[in-house]
């Protein structure tokens, strides 16, 4: 890693030089060369993070060591469900006892999700990234894995997780679950999560679901009357606190501790990377503001 940031450093002095009047009217004469940034430190265990236009790498820390990932899980749940073909938005799935008793049972976090309840994908979509509903992965797993039962359906559906996966190239990421909520079998790498946001984000709806601060759904009834939902705001303070953020998502858990998958646009430029296992949910964000910081000064 030491030597790739060397040789970048090098690279841009270089270009520095070329472009000597551009630093002189930009009153930088004499001061430190171009690209002479001082490496970040971080409290997560593992990060990444690449220039999302070159896919060129600018920071890794531990990048390709496979760590739990928390509900950053769920940025491949909305990927799958956005790779079905024929995919119909307003689609409605009727919200099932299953997925409550669910969130019940492993304490999980939900978008408060009523059975009964009529609720299109989109709205699911967004129930998933803002506030990281565990209840609504479960309804999209149900809806778009293949089976004549449910469990049936939600192993289908982590299938097509793990497919995608291999096809992304993220050779050291292993899916068993739609929510992050792992059997011991649920791992990535802030590489490979990185390149999954990156894919992830060249869809539309993602870009439009997950730089979305909160979001109110209306959902249809058991009766057919329309039911205003709480507000979902999204765990992703990056939207609220550093210029340019356009997501990702957040993670969290007992093995996972705090992670953070985040991307950032300014003048053009695009940064995208992970931060894996952190030490608190502010934390991960000061790890991921540094890294972003550090990532456009390149």
């Amino acid at each position: 890693m030491i030597t790739g940031i060397k040789g970048t450093r090098f690279r841009r002095a270089a270009a520095v030089t070329v472009t000597t009047g551009a630093v002189l009217a930009a009153g930088a004469f004499g001061a430190a060369p171009a690209g002479a940034v001082t490496t970040p430190t971080i409290a997560a265990a593992g990060g990444y993070v690449m220039n999302n236009g070159t896919a060129k790498t600018l920071y890794t820390k531990a990048a390709d060591t496979q760590r739990s990932t928390g509900s950053t899980t769920k940025i491949m749940t909305a990927k799958v469900v956005l790779s079905q073909p024929n995919l119909n938005l307003d689609a409605k799935v009727t919200i099932q006892k299953a997925y409550s008793d669910y969130i019940v049972a492993n304490t999980a976090s939900s978008a408060h999700l009523i059975v009964g309840d009529k609720v299109t994908v989109r709205q699911l979509l967004y129930g998933l990234m803002l506030p990281s509903g565990c209840d609504a992965a479960y309804a999209l797993a149900d809806k778009f894995g293949s089976g004549s039962t449910r469990a049936a359906r939600v192993k289908s559906f982590i299938g097509k997780m793990n497919t995608t996966a291999k096809s992304l190239g993220m050779t050291k990421t292993k899916f068993d679950s739609f929510d992050g909520i792992g059997n011991g079998n649920n791992y990535s790498t802030p590489r490979d999560l990185t390149k999954l946001a990156s894919s992830a984000m060249k869809s539309t709806t993602f870009r439009t679901v997950v730089k979305t601060k909160s979001y109110t759904a209306k959902t249809v009834t058991k009766t057919g009357s329309i039911r205003t939902m709480a507000a979902w705001t999204n765990t992703n303070t990056l939207l609220s606190s550093y210029s340019g953020t356009i997501g990702v998502k957040t993670g969290s858990g007992p093995e996972a501790k705090y992670c953070l998958v985040f991307a950032a646009t300014r003048n053009g430029k695009t940064i995208i990377g992970t931060v894996l296992a952190s030490t608190s949910i502010t934390q991960r964000a000061t790890d991921a503001t540094k890294l972003l910081n550090y990532g456009f000064a390149q």
